[in-house]
């Protein structure tokens, strides 16, 4: 019997709440997966960075034992540098006898050579196939641009202006954001037609900045009437001073002009469901949906207006660590929904149990193929979760623990945070301060002890010279009672 295909149609700074059914954003065709599989809702990213969040996608590992911490461009060459002798879940796939091909954003090492990470056909966006067909199949989405639908930012005399948002007269089909999928699914046409298994990985630098689209996706939405994120206007109180710094750069958008930015961002995604459309219909017209594995994620999300910031890298709220996550496939569950907390990085373990295809046996992440099929068995232990960030450009240690509705963030950098999201989904309560939390917080921070030690991060492990003693307990506490 033929091994089951797999196509990872993998996103840049999605929300994964857009995905609610009483949400604004129109997405027909990611709906249309999710009645045919399971969505997790609360499915989130280890990282709210690209490229170490993609890191871990391909290799199940966290930042601290794959090594690449920031985005691998502009730093220097030892630094974010991936460590080679780790195993990724495509080359598992290719000795397995998969073949296999990626197009699009890659972003996690610097070489561009992914065959040697289990790639056979190489379309990565850095690449030079990638390159040509990107000037000879597409046109630039920066021009044409309404002058009266733009936005840039420019925080302080000396920074480039970067293009925030924009619309375009130049077609979806002509811009950039069509070329994964176009050149994915001339892979599919000849993948299609043999009886050895595949998987493909079409991955988007989008719905992130800059957020450009198309003039009539544009018109799809109500501009006017969007509704703002309910804690938009968060005066951040009670939180880390980074918080208020990172969200003064923001401090020149009005509530006229984030309406603007969520449409440009809503058209965006729905740009994304289109192409994604194209290929699910490709895959269901050859006869092979009931045969294929389908995930449609991202590597992280974006605020785009909530806590009064956009952008994806500083502050730990849900917003930004709450990613799409919808898996479909023989054996697998419809039309539901999970509450489970699986993560990004999770995905490495599963593909690879589903199909029969050697382990990467880690204790970073944990496959979730017991709830494919079973997404309500109250016996499964998907309550709790963990992540860790360590800066963009500007380093600093942060760890996340999640735990039913309880959130605690260990900063390295300032204050602590906890919040109910049951009580307080938005994150506009820090309860750190309260005395009546201290047994929570000891619990959790237990908890982050527990994953720093079983994955070896080395670097809070062996913390304890007297300048970094400034944790709730530190990493001998006997946090086994």
């Amino acid at each position: 019997m033929k091994k089951p295909n797999i196509l990872l149609f993998l996103l840049d700074g999605m929300q994964g709440r857009v995905l609610g059914a009483d949400h604004v954003c129109q997405t027909p065709n990611f709906d249309r997966l999710a009645r045919k599989g399971i969505w997790f809702r609360n499915a989130y990213t280890p990282t709210p960075t690209c490229s170490p969040a993609r890191a871990s996608l391909m290799t199940g590992l966290l930042a601290h034992n794959h090594g690449v911490l920031q985005v691998e461009h502009c730093v220097d060459d030892d630094q974010s540098a991936l460590r080679t002798d780790k195993p990724h879940w495509a080359q598992r796939l290719a000795d397995a006898g998969y073949k296999t091909g990626y197009f699009g954003k890659w972003h996690i090492e610097r070489s561009y050579e992914l065959e040697k990470y289990g790639w056979q056909t190489n379309y990565c966006d850095r690449g030079p196939k990638y390159q040509q067909a990107l000037h000879e199949k597409t046109v630039p989405e920066r021009e044409h641009l309404d002058p009266e639908i733009i936005h840039y930012c420019q925080a302080a005399p000396g920074y480039q202006p970067f293009l925030h948002y924009a619309v375009t007269d130049v077609p979806v089909e002509q811009r950039p954001i069509s070329l994964p999928t176009r050149l994915g699914q001339v892979f599919l046409e000849e993948a299609l037609q043999t009886d050895t298994p595949w998987c493909v990985c079409i991955s988007h630098p989008d719905p992130n900045e800059a957020m450009v689209c198309s003039r009539d996706s544009y018109e799809k939405y109500d501009t006017e009437n969007i509704e703002l994120p309910e804690n938009w206007a968060d005066p951040m109180e009670n939180r880390p001073a980074m918080y208020r710094r990172v969200q003064k750069l923001w401090s020149d958008m009005t509530p006229e002009k984030w309406r603007q930015a969520l449409a440009c961002y809503y058209a965006r995604i729905s740009e994304l469901d289109q192409q994604f459309g194209k290929v699910l219909d490709q895959i269901e017209q050859a006869g092979e949906l009931d045969n294929t594995i389908i995930i449609v994620t991202s590597d992280h999300a974006k605020y785009v207006g909530s806590h009064g910031m956009d952008a994806h890298n500083w502050g730990q709220f849900e917003e930004i660590y709450n990613i799409p996550m919808v898996i479909s496939g023989p054996g697998i569950s419809e039309n539901a929904i999970s509450d489970a907390r699986v993560g990004l990085h999770d995905v490495c373990p599963t593909l690879l149990e589903q199909v029969g295809a050697e382990m990467i046996d880690v204790p970073d992440s944990r496959s979730f193929t017991t709830l494919l099929s079973t997404p309500d068995d109250p016996e499964q232990e998907f309550t709790t979760a963990y992540a860790e960030y360590h800066g963009t450009r500007f380093p600093l240690a942060q760890r996340v623990f999640w735990d039913g509705n309880f959130k605690f963030i260990f900063n390295g950098f300032d204050e602590d945070e906890l919040y109910d999201l049951a009580a307080d989904p938005h994150e506009l309560k820090n309860l750190a301060a309260e005395k009546k939390y201290a047994p929570v917080k000891e619990k959790l921070m237990q908890n982050i002890w527990r994953r720093i030690r079983d994955t070896y991060d080395k670097a809070l492990y062996e913390g304890h010279y007297y300048s970094m003693q400034f944790g709730l307990m530190g990493p001998d506490f006997d946090y086994e009672k």
